[in-house]
């Protein structure tokens, strides 16, 4: 099997045909998933609980984030493997956001990077891009968001919020994005997204 590409995952979407996505954290999760033929590997940012422990996932930082990355892009053959960019290695500014997203790739070996948000971290998802970079949008529940979110919620319940996703995802794959995210939001947006996007949509089970 050859290693799956940007490409494929935007063909999947062309020709209608549905795949799985799997987080994963280390070597030996990696060697499982991809024996399995699932296209996608995220290494996520909530290896922040799942595996150090923390309350949430706002402590993981770049130089933890990027163990896990190693050890996954070590441990997939097949698969393209996304690097979900901890809280606050892109917030502040697009210069720090395209030096970590490169870190990512370059040390880390990952094939894209993940990161929260629609309109306001368009001039990184740019950067990143041009650099070639590609990128992954998650949109709706934003985890390292859930202090100004008021915790963990549903959200687009509002025919304004919803509408507020749907441009955001709109403006993710006008900037360059190959794929969205979607977690925690209500159905019919979801399908308003996946007819109104080009990329691929992924839900959180």
């Amino acid at each position: 099997m050859n290693k799956i590409t940007i490409q494929d995952i935007l063909d999947y979407k062309k020709s209608r045909k549905p795949f799985a996505t799997l987080t994963s954290y280390d070597y030996s999760s990696a060697k499982i998933v991809d024996s399995t033929g699932i296209p996608l590997i995220l290494v996520g940012d909530s290896a922040a609980m799942v595996m150090l422990g923390y309350e949430n996932t706002l402590p993981i930082t770049m130089d933890e984030m990027l163990v896990f990355v190693k050890a996954v892009s070590r441990g997939s053959t097949n698969a393209l493997v996304v690097a979900d960019m901890p809280f606050m290695s892109y917030q502040s500014s697009v210069e720090q956001a395209l030096v970590n997203a490169g870190l990512f790739v370059k040390e880390g070996n990952a094939n894209a990077v993940k990161l929260e948000g629609g309109k306001r971290v368009i001039p990184q998802i740019n950067a990143m891009v041009q650099s070639g970079i590609p990128v992954m949008g998650h949109l709706g529940l934003t985890p390292q968001s859930f202090h100004q979110l008021s915790g963990y919620s549903i959200q687009g319940k509002t025919p304004g919020d919803a509408q507020k996703i749907i441009d955001d995802a709109k403006a993710v794959e006008e900037a360059g994005g190959f794929a969205v995210v979607l977690e925690c939001v209500p159905e019919s947006t979801a399908e308003e997204i996946k007819k109104t996007l080009t990329i691929p949509k992924l839900g959180i089970l």
